[in-house]
């Protein structure tokens, strides 16, 4: 049995360890917006920080700097010899810390945090007294970097992965045929670019509460000349809709975002048409903080959640569902709101994510 004294160390070497990684994912977040890693990942052979700079058009004694964070912190190794240090980023290493990943790239996310801290860290500080949300006009550079992320991850499988696993090809089928299809939080509208593109016969209607975002994606439907693609200003969950408008409805990580969750869902099963399916792509976790105490990245999420998702959803007295609202809510939602089934499924390429198929 553990006594007082090694317990009490233990939380003490787990807090260095805290303070070194969290300090660590700052660097590293500079590192991958600065192009630091991107260089490093040309280089065969260990170099020196000078090279290193020159290939990434970076400031050799900032460079040196991170270079230091990056060693001690165990993801750049370092060969002395003859008095000059030379760097190397394991070939390992590199589809997970750069854009040539692809899906593997986790070395992206690290910017998160940081953008969130920035955004709204006094904000956050004063809701944990206040109760207060935080308001969307707060993250304008999170949902920059956010909407650039999630569009690279859409060029890169909605067409050819996620949208063919939806009803085991069906709805692929019908979209070719022509439906009515919506985008609930439709952000600057690339989802249903690349959809209008792909399928001719149907329409396509993107929502989403954001006048700016709203106005890039019509703009750049108007560039890329699709004339079956069209963009709202609309919120799904406090605004009234039109009954029975629409073949298929699609949330991409935006129902936990929203105000009035309950409302959204109720008002997106009413635009459904019967014989209609809603996708809801939302984050995979239980509702309960116990059962997800083992989950791989439940810190981070946890996090992000608090520092944006529920944040935002606290606004007006909302009820500030949050990322982590997980699997069990989710379902007990979808119900009440009036779908007469769902089934949640595993989405191909993405683990982080749940895909909901919700049915009227």
């Amino acid at each position: 049995m553990e006594t007082s004294a090694e317990k009490t160390e233990q939380f003490s070497q787990k807090l260095c360890d805290i303070l070194n990684y969290g300090a660590l994912n700052t660097a590293m977040g500079i590192g991958y917006a600065s192009g630091a890693f991107e260089a490093l990942a040309t280089f065969d052979e260990p170099a020196l920080c000078e090279s290193i700079a020159l290939q990434g058009g970076l400031d050799d004694r900032y460079l040196q700097e991170w270079l230091g964070v990056m060693v001690t912190g165990g993801i750049v190794e370092v060969i002395e010899e003859d008095g000059d240090e030379f760097y190397f980023l394991p070939k390992e290493y590199v589809p997970l810390l750069t854009r040539s990943g692809g899906n593997a790239n986790l070395g992206v996310y690290t910017q998160e945090i940081p953008l969130l801290t920035k955004c709204g860290l006094n904000e956050i500080v004063s809701g944990m007294e206040t109760g207060e949300g935080v308001g969307y006009e707060q993250y304008q550079p999170f949902y920059a970097f956010m909407e650039e992320l999630a569009n690279a991850k859409h060029e890169q499988v909605l067409v050819d992965t996620f949208l063919p696993s939806v009803q085991n090809g069906a709805i692929v089928e019908r979209l070719k045929q022509g439906i009515r299809v919506c985008d609930i939080g439709c952000a600057d509208g690339l989802v249903l670019h690349l959809m209008a593109k792909e399928y001719p016969n149907s329409t396509f209607v993107g929502f989403d509460i954001a006048e700016a975002s709203v106005q890039k994606a019509q703009e750049r439907a108007e560039v890329l000349g699709l004339k079956n693609v069209q963009f709202m200003v609309q919120d799904a969950g406090t605004e009234a809709v039109e009954a029975e408008q629409f073949d298929y409805i699609m949330a991409f990580d935006s129902i936990h975002d929203q105000t009035r969750p309950f409302e959204a869902l109720k008002n997106i099963q009413m635009m459904l048409k019967q014989g209609g399916v809603f996708s809801m792509v939302d984050i995979a976790a239980s509702s309960s903080v116990a059962q997800n105490k083992d989950h791989p990245m439940g810190a981070f999420l946890y996090t992000v959640s608090l520092m944006h998702c529920m944040a935002v959803g606290l606004v007006d007295n909302g009820m500030g569902l949050g990322m982590m609202w997980g699997k069990e809510q989710a379902l007990a939602l979808c119900s009440v709101a009036g779908f007469s089934s769902t089934e949640v499924h595993d989405i191909p390429e993405d683990g982080f994510n749940s895909h909901y198929l919700c049915h009227k």
